[in-house]
Parts: structure tokens; sequence; C-alpha cells
């Protein structure tokens, strides 16, 4: 089969990987709770790529990507759920609808009031889904819709509890100083030292949910990721480790071989080199 820049020649591509007898026998196995984990694994390259500004792995991840939503669409079309098409139609339709400044006439708007419009729209639809949900129930089997529902589960837990956060301020939950949230987390540390000094380790473990809790609360108001924060710091991490075993290796000792003083001394020196790099 020749390759295209053709969306319908993918979407052929994966129709004929899905084709009994004649398909693929591992794509023929696959349904949607067995795919979703892939769809979050590709989301997560494309971020990486990006985060390493390698824009050549991101046009490919982004095809990886792209793949997930056809897989998906493909199983659906198979039910007579959805096929792709209607997939493009709901969003072109939701980009349209979300922005009437751009395509009504609600004129022009500043950036802020954007993301108020966007969130007033998005929450219309969602109460608009609720009711036709519960319309189509005799039962009324579903609660009714709080300040935070609409969050995935599924979600990274540190985007999630953002979130969760973000929705709480909406209604007026929330602190208004990072320096409140700053005590806050101190507060907590505290808690979890108290835990380890009873010998309440479980304790102290469920207070170090608290503690990242809040933690996220703080990149919230310096209005920073902190998915993104602790990615460049895992990333630094990472950098700095290697350089102490570059350094250890000169030595002719591997990681394992080195003291903790050893490697602490060797960390603060690669801390220290990058930090002059910065400045060059």
């Amino acid at each position: 089969m020749i390759p295209s820049r053709d969306i319908s020649r993918l979407l052929e591509i994966m129709a004929a990987l899905r084709t009994p007898g004649s398909g693929c026998p591992w794509d023929l196995e696959q349904n949607f709770a067995t795919i979703a984990p892939y769809t979050l694994e590709e989301a997560y390259e494309v971020a990486d790529a990006i985060a390493r500004d390698d824009l050549h792995d991101l046009r490919d991840e982004l095809g990886d990507l792209l793949l997930q939503v056809v897989f998906h669409a493909r199983m659906a079309q198979e039910q007579s759920a959805f096929d792709f098409g209607d997939v493009v139609q709901s969003i072109t339709e939701k980009l349209i609808r979300r922005h009437p400044h751009v395509f009504g006439d609600a004129g022009r708007l500043s950036s802020r009031a954007v993301e108020g419009l966007w969130d007033r729209i998005k929450a219309e639809e969602k109460a608009e889904r609720t009711a036709k949900r519960q319309g189509a129930s005799s039962r009324q089997e579903e609660a009714p819709a709080g300040a935070l529902a609409g969050i995935p589960a599924t979600l990274p837990a540190l985007t999630r509890a953002l979130k969760l956060q973000g929705k709480a301020s909406k209604v007026g939950f929330d602190w208004h100083d990072p320096l409140a949230v700053l005590k806050k987390i101190r507060e907590e540390a505290d808690e979890i030292e108290a835990d380890i000094a009873a010998g309440d380790r479980a304790g102290a473990a469920l207070e170090v949910g608290d503690l990242l809790f809040a933690v996220v609360n703080l990149a919230r108001h310096l209005d920073a990721d902190p998915e993104a924060m602790l990615r460049a710091t895992n990333l630094k991490f990472e950098r700095r480790f290697a350089a102490i075993e570059r350094a250890l290796g000169q030595r002719g000792k591997s990681a394992g071989q080195a003291s903790l003083a050893e490697m602490d001394a060797l960390w603060d020196d690669a801390k220290a080199a990058e930090k002059a790099n910065s400045k060059a």
C-alpha cells in the first residue's frame, strides 16, 4: 500500500488492519479498554518531544497520537456508534460554538475574557448533556453534577489535583495568597514529622498525599503547571546524576562503589557547573 499525505489513506489502512481474516491479529484483538493505555502513552510522548524541543520527534509522535484517534474511531464504527467523520464534525462544531468572538458576533475579547467565555459555554454544554442523559433515564440514576464534576479520574494525579483546585477556586473555595499556601505546606510537613516520630508510617504516608496536594496548590498560585515542573525536575535530576556517574567513572568507580558523601559533593559540583553555564 502506497503511503499518502491524505487522511483517507490512514483510515483505509486502519480499516485493513481491523478486517477479519486478512487484517493484523494483534489489532483485531484490541478494544477501547486495551488501547486506552497506549493513547495516554502517546500523549505523554508528544509532551516529551515538546519539552525536548525536538520538532522531528514531535511530527512522529503526533502521528502516533493521531493513529490512536483513528483506531478508536474505527472500533466505534464497527459497533455502528460513530466514525472518524463524526469525530471531526464534533470537534469543528465545538470549536465554532466556543469561539463566538471569532466565528460569531461576540466581538473582540481579551485572553482572560476568552477563557471565561470558554468556561461558561463548556459549563452550559455539560449541563445540557446531563439533562439529556437524565431525561432519557426514568430511574434518574445519575447524581446531580457538583462544582467539581467533569474531571476525568484517569488524569495524572498532579494534573487532576490542579483541575480540582481550579474548579473549587471558581466558586470561592481558595486561598488568595501564595504565602498562605506555603504555610499550609509547612503544616502538612509538620504532621508528617509527628506521625513518623510516633511510629505511624501509614498515617505519615497519607499525610504525604495532603502535602503533594498543597504543593500543587502552591504551583497553581504561582501560575505554574506542577506536572511540567516535576518533569523538568526529573530531567534535572537525571542530568546531574549522570554528571556524578561520569565524574566517578573518571576516578575508576561506579555509583555503587562511592560513598553518599562523595556523591553529595559531586552533586554540588554538578549543580554549581549548571549555574555557571546558565550565567555564561
